[in-house]
């Protein structure tokens, strides 16, 4: 070997040891809202090494599967909800179509019994010169008992369908159909029946302001872009302030993205499982026994692998919180995220599956 060929090949060398080093803090670091909404190259938190892990659901109660009542879910009403909320176009926190989406939803859930919360709080976007007032929604049945659930969803839409591949669409009319507003639209039938599921924990439905209220995604390693989540931030961090003064505690919780597609497959998300094993197990165990089949007892791929999503906040202020997701849904972040892809044959399976799980509450 020759000096010169020796003198590249040390080159070489130091220019991937200083790749490596500035590479390595980045990733290792980073915040999950400074990154994108999967995390392939995320390890998972082991259960012993995280106290988000401790699921209080418990696996002694994840081995049993009693029959329920059935409700008649009526999953054609509920897209008939979906449409209607897409009808009033794009719902970004703090527009006048989230405002209408608002006054549409409070209404509809009083109506059907609910003692409706609107838990307002001010957030400021890193890329927006001035803060809004989000809102979340919360939506009580049984509010005077003391062992509580969460069913949620976000009910925000972004604003710019940033998977269209051309740049000139991104800023076009975007409705984001099952992204959200199939959790929402799901809620809203379920309300109709809320009275007559016998269950002895009160039921939350939680609707979470700015989990899309994004502009700039940033570069990852190079800039960083906007938060993801503000909504179940400031729900799960008010929560875990007020848990000693407060006459209730949440048992467990559910969340509700990008479900409601035809052919959807519902593997398990690996924080979910990583978090609350037990939940996960009891649900999962509960969609084999009603016959749900896009529920999978299985570790998700591709993009579904590990998904930063609102369970997250929930479970790190120790509610065992579990994600019910197809992130590999094609149309995600595109303009053709629209009411027609939506199925109502699987919003109802879905809902055989948790109104059974609410069942089980005694």
């Amino acid at each position: 070997m020759g000096r010169t060929t020796r003198w590249i090949l040390v080159g070489i060398a130091v220019m991937a040891l200083v790749v490596g080093l500035v590479w390595q803090p980045w990733t290792a670091t980073a915040e999950p809202q400074q990154r994108d909404r999967f995390a392939d190259d995320r390890p998972v938190p082991s259960s012993e090494s995280s106290p988000m892990s401790r699921d209080q659901f418990g696996q002694d109660r994840a081995g049993t599967v009693a029959p329920g009542k059935a409700i008649p879910f009526d999953g054609k009403r509920s897209l008939q909800y979906l449409t209607e909320l897409c009808d009033i176009g794009p719902r970004v926190s703090g527009t006048a179509g989230m405002a209408k989406q608002q006054k549409r939803l409070v209404d509809h859930f009083e109506k059907h019994g609910a003692k409706v919360t609107r838990q307002e709080f001010p957030a400021r976007q890193r890329s927006q010169k001035d803060a809004v007032t989000m809102t979340n929604l919360i939506a009580s049945w049984h509010p005077d008992r003391k062992q509580r659930i969460i069913l949620c969803s976000h009910y925000d839409t972004r604003p710019a369908a940033d998977q269209e591949p051309n740049r000139r669409d991104w800023h076009k009319p975007f409705v984001s159909a099952n992204d959200g507003t199939s959790g929402v639209a799901f809620l809203m039938e379920l309300a109709h029946h809320m009275a007559d599921i016998p269950t002895g924990a009160g039921v939350d439905f939680v609707l979470f302001d700015g989990e899309e209220y994004i502009f700039d995604p940033g570069v990852p390693g190079i800039r960083e872009g906007d938060k993801y989540f503000f909504g179940s931030e400031h729900f799960a961090q008010d929560y875990a302030k007020q848990r000693g003064q407060l006459p209730y505690r949440y048992e467990a919780a559910v969340l509700l993205d990008l479900f409601a597609h035809a052919d959807a497959r519902l593997a398990v998300e690996g924080y979910s499982f990583a978090f609350a094993p037990g939940l996960v197990t009891q649900i999962w165990k509960i969609a084999e026994s009603v016959g749900a089949k896009s529920f999978r007892f299985e570790r998700g791929f591709g993009r579904s692998l590990d998904v930063l999503d609102d369970h997250v906040a929930l479970n790190r202020a120790g509610i065992p919180a579990v994600d019910i997701i197809d992130f590999d849904y094609e149309h995600w972040h595109r303009l053709s995220d629209t009411p027609e892809k939506c199925s109502p044959q699987q919003m109802a399976e879905v809902a055989k599956v948790i109104t059974t799980w609410l069942q089980g509450w005694k």
